[in-house]
């Protein structure tokens, strides 16, 4: 009898109505914010490819081709700390022509290329004449890059944080709540890198490059204490 009477205690507590400020109100919301900004440093990815009838003709060749390359980058104001070797190969080559028949071997491609880092982007289309005409013959790419992001995105997180903000308060108004502390705070941020995509080849007059803007983007999804 006694563990029924506590059974059925227990059952009326479970169904018992909480009170009403121990249900949790709460408001998420999504802040957004942007930045364009103008890239001040680059990333050129420039080098050399020969070939030759031997592995060693075509390595000997790029050696003389490479050190030509690397000299002028250095004349141009490229410190050897932004000089850094991204790809280096050597292949065969074949002679497929003849399906029918084995693949002959015909000599040796070597490759070799540099990541340049140009700390001011205003001497991109010069740095890439140099090593043009220093022999350079392969180029992959440019990237655009803004060299200190971290101080920019902290002014695009105060941005998102403050539209996170707003449009609590809009929803808190019409709830006739009013907005309390913030309970969490997630964060997910995008840049945008300009990335210009060309082909290596020889130049009277200097390049035209165009750095343009690099768009800095971020959300962060905050829920707040909704209160009396």
């Amino acid at each position: 009898m006694l563990a029924r009477l506590l059974s059925a205690a227990v059952l009326v507590v479970a169904l018992s109505p909480l009170p009403l400020h121990a249900v949790e109100r709460v408001v998420t919301v999504v802040g957004e914010a942007t930045l364009a900004v103008t890239p001040d440093s680059a990333v050129l990815r420039v080098g050399v490819s020969t070939q030759g009838k031997t592995a060693r003709d075509a390595s000997d060749a790029n050696a003389r081709q490479m050190t030509a390359v690397l000299a002028a980058l250095k004349e141009a104001g490229i410190a050897e700390r932004d000089l850094r070797t991204s790809r280096l190969s050597l292949q065969p080559q074949y002679d497929n022509q003849n399906r029918s028949a084995p693949a002959r071997l015909i000599g040796f491609q070597a490759s070799n290329q540099v990541a340049v880092t140009v700390r001011d982007v205003g001497q991109v289309a010069t740095v890439l004449d140099r090593a043009i005409g220093a022999g350079a013959n392969e180029m992959s790419g440019i990237d655009f890059v803004v060299s200190d992001q971290s101080k920019l995105l902290d002014k695009v997180r105060a941005a998102a944080m403050a539209d996170a903000a707003r449009k609590a308060e809009l929803y808190a108004g019409a709830a006739g709540a009013k907005l309390g502390h913030a309970l969490s705070i997630s964060e997910e941020n995008a840049a945008s890198p300009v990335i210009f995509q060309g082909a290596m080849r020889a130049a009277a007059a200097p390049i035209p490059v165009a750095a343009g803007e690099q768009t800095l983007r971020l959300t962060v999804t905050v829920s707040y204490e909704l209160t009396q």
